[in-house]
């Protein structure tokens, strides 16, 4: 029969989402029946969200080493080496259910947990991007969805003062009751100054810092390891409150204390809150951890050891001190009136002991919560792999233009500059390309150098969908080549893996195919995973969101003076199209918004062909060559001699020619493929590079004129684009409260 304690039953157990296999784990590793608080912690440590106990078999999968990495997976973010004795830090992460039932507090409380995530390590924070999924423009929650949203991600990052400067933002009915909220953030520390969670020894003591604890977001790890329902909005109280004012405090204490020589370990309170903060410092360290639940700082009465250890409170750090040190934390905190306070020590038993009011409420191993956690092996099969459409077996319609008009005014190819007008983009004064700026990839000086940082974050669901090996192939090739596109070295990626139920073999699927192409990309590319996060059981009442396995990517760009983007553009310079052509039209942005329909297999990737198209684009750019360079990628050819018309101000004369239709020669999404332009003599001199090192590289256009055309026909005037382009998103906003 099975052990309960007082107070507790099966259906308590359940409401932990614990299943009875797991129950009968934690009764064996204790030996006892878990107490209240017991269950309370194994419940948040054992959620997918923590736990990561459906993905971690196959996270092992991604090549995480590289010679320019100094810390992978495994710590609160990844550290590359940019040389000059500095390191890059940066992670990617998900607040996806928070934000869909508090959308502003759920994004806004994103960007701050990310930002923890990076000055725990030691960093200062110098850049914000996002990566955002909303349902159908046209279904009655996405507009208040996108304006929470925004605002919360506008309203923490431009308090806290670091720039938000690049993302992307997507529509599709796949998330209509589960948006994505994907949040990354890099910064900046010295190579030989990097803080870690690991450590810390026995006997040394633990102090909370930041923000006093309430009984915000308690259970807001188990609440983001399960599907939605009817009655999810009724979680609220699960989702956190943030200040963005106490975390720039935070910040620079916390920068402040890591100058000293005072620090073991440190780790930020985020997922599981003071639990998973102490539970990760100790397995890490193989130690123990005994607690004082009556000296933590808390802002509300009468609370019980359950709701501190288990509260997402915000703007909160645990920090284990080199013994006598604590009154150097305790000065640097008070005098930027912080919270701080001596809550316990470090032990070698190997347990968490917590007391309360002079009892132990708590006694339990740290292994079973951490390493030792449940790791399962899902049942998964592969999706059928669907047939490839070419141009030839799509109609070809009668007007380029009309058509063209339509992608770039649809949902996700639409001016999103009502988004990025809300975030603060250049303070700190080092952005050189931002969201406002026509680059793939945002860029970011490296304070007081010439060095700067290029940041992408990318991934296509639609691709995933159709084929998640080759979607993920393509989601990794597709970053590379955003900062290829600006001259950029690409170094390394962070990823936030976003699906639905993994125990639906078929979703299991989705993410195994997914991690296998995008583990492969990376191995082929020389662009190892250092950091990242899973998101599971995004779906509602069984319906899951498309496979979106979002990507966050840096590079380095050695002088900043050598850089593209794809303005500027003047008339009579040459446009060269830098990849094979072939019409590739399955999963294609044409056929969804043209013909509406989702069908057809992904775009294959051949990964030692992008590798060398990138490298031949990169080293053009830095001869100088190049005076604008586009990523072709979603709507084709056409839609980026559309990006880069709109933003240089100019028309372009497309020219084609040959046996391949004209719309698939337009809009069809084959990979590894550029878009350059160039003054006629550095083209001449390309096209005498790229035939030497037998690159693919074809005339396709010239810039001129006010509108975009092909072969002297299918004219699109270009102010009607730009006023149809930047009219999209205000106008589907200005709606808000007309339903």
């Amino acid at each position: 029969m099975t052990q309960y304690a007082e107070g507790i039953t099966a259906e308590i157990v359940k409401e932990h989402g614990l299943s009875d296999e797991e129950y009968a784990i934690i009764l064996d590793r204790m030996g006892r029946a878990p107490n209240m608080n017991e269950l309370g912690i194994f419940s948040v440590m054992w959620s997918e969200h923590c736990s990561y106990k459906s993905s971690r078999l196959h996270l092992g999968k991604f090549p995480t080493k590289g010679d320019k990495v100094i810390q992978g997976p495994g710590e609160n973010a990844g550290v590359i080496d940019i040389g000059d004795g500095q390191a890059c830090v940066f992670k990617m992460e998900s607040h996806n259910h928070p934000s869909y039932i508090e959308p502003y507090q759920g994004a806004a409380t994103g960007v701050g947990g990310i930002l923890r995530d990076v000055f725990t390590m030691g960093a200062r924070p110098i850049a914000a991007l996002n990566a955002l999924r909303f349902g159908a423009h046209d279904h009655p929650k996405t507009r208040q969805l996108v304006s929470g949203v925004v605002a919360g991600i506008g309203g923490y990052g431009n308090c806290v003062g670091v720039p938000t400067v690049g993302g992307e933002t997507n529509f599709h009915e796949g998330y209509d009751g589960n948006i994505l909220v994907n949040a990354m953030a890099v910064g900046l520390a010295d190579a030989d100054k990097i803080f870690y969670a690991r450590g810390a020894e026995a006997g040394q003591p633990i102090v909370y810092v930041g923000s006093k604890t309430g009984r915000d977001g308690i259970h807001g790890a188990t609440m983001a390891s399960a599907e939605f329902d009817d009655e999810s909005e009724e979680k609220r109280p699960t989702v956190q409150v943030g200040d963005p004012f106490v975390e720039k405090k935070l910040i620079e204490a916390c920068l402040e204390l890591m100058s000293t020589d005072a620090i073991a370990a440190i780790q930020d309170m985020g997922a599981a809150g003071l639990t998973s903060s102490a539970i990760e410092m100790a397995d890490k360290g193989g130690i123990g951890i005994e607690l004082n639940m009556d000296t933590v700082p808390q802002r509300e009465t009468n609370m019980t050891t359950y709701e501190m250890m288990l509260s997402e409170s915000q703007e909160r750090m645990l920090v284990i001190m080199k013994p006598g040190r604590e009154d150097v934390a305790m000065r640097i905190f008070k005098k930027w009136e912080l919270d701080v306070a001596v809550i316990g020590q470090t032990t070698d038993t190997g347990r968490m002991v917590l007391n309360h009011h002079g009892e132990v409420v708590c006694d339990m191993p740290i292994a079973p919560l951490a390493d030792d956690a449940p790791k399962y092996d899902r049942p998964h099969f592969a999706p059928e792999v669907r047939a490839q459409i070419s141009a030839k077996d799509v109609a070809k319609p009668a007007h380029m233009g009309n058509v063209l008009l339509s992608l770039m005014t649809s949902p996700n190819m639409a001016s999103k500059a009502w988004i990025w007008n809300q975030y603060d983009r250049h303070v700190m004064a080092d952005t050189a390309a931002s969201s406002e700026d026509p680059s793939d990839a945002a860029v970011v000086r490296v304070h007081g150098t010439d060095k700067a940082l290029a940041i992408t974050t990318d991934c296509t669901p639609r691709y995933c969908f159709a084929d998640p090996f080759e979607g993920g192939k393509q989601t990794v090739a597709e970053a590379w080549r955003n900062l290829t596109a600006t001259g950029a070295d690409p170094i390394a990626i962070t990823d936030c893996l976003n699906f639905g139920n993994p125990e639906r073999p078929e979703i299991m699927g989705q993410f195994v195919g997914c991690v296998e192409g995008m583990a492969e990309a990376c191995r082929a590319l020389d662009f190892p995973v250092v950091s990242g996060n899973v998101s599971l059981y995004n779906e509602t009442n069984g319906v899951a969101i498309p496979p979106t396995p979002a990507v966050g990517a840096v590079g380095l760009i050695p002088n900043i003076n050598q850089r593209a983007g794809f303005g500027g553009m003047k008339a009579g310079q040459i446009l060269l199209a830098v990849g094979d052509t072939r019409g590739v039209m399955g999963a294609s942005l044409y056929l969804r918004v043209i013909e509406e329909r989702e069908d057809g297999g992904s775009p294959p990737v051949d990964l030692a062909v992008e590798k060398v198209n990138g490298d031949f684009v990169r080293g053009q750019i830095r001869s100088g060559r190049v005076v604008a360079c586009h990523d072709i990628s979603d709507g084709g050819l056409a839609c980026a001699a559309a990006d880069m018309a709109l933003a240089s101000g100019i028309g372009i004369k497309l020219a084609h020619e040959g046996d391949l239709p004209m719309h698939g020669f337009l809009f069809g999404e084959d990979q590894a493929r550029y878009l350059i332009a160039a003054d006629k003599e550095d083209a001449v001199a390309m096209l005498q590079d790229a035939k030497a090192d037998d690159i693919p590289l074809m005339v396709v256009g010239l810039a001129g004129g006010d509108a975009i055309s092909v072969n002297g026909a299918h004219n699109l005037d270009l102010v009607k684009l730009r006023e149809a382009w930047e009219g999209w998103l205000p106008d589907l906003m200005n709606k808000v409260g007309e339903d």
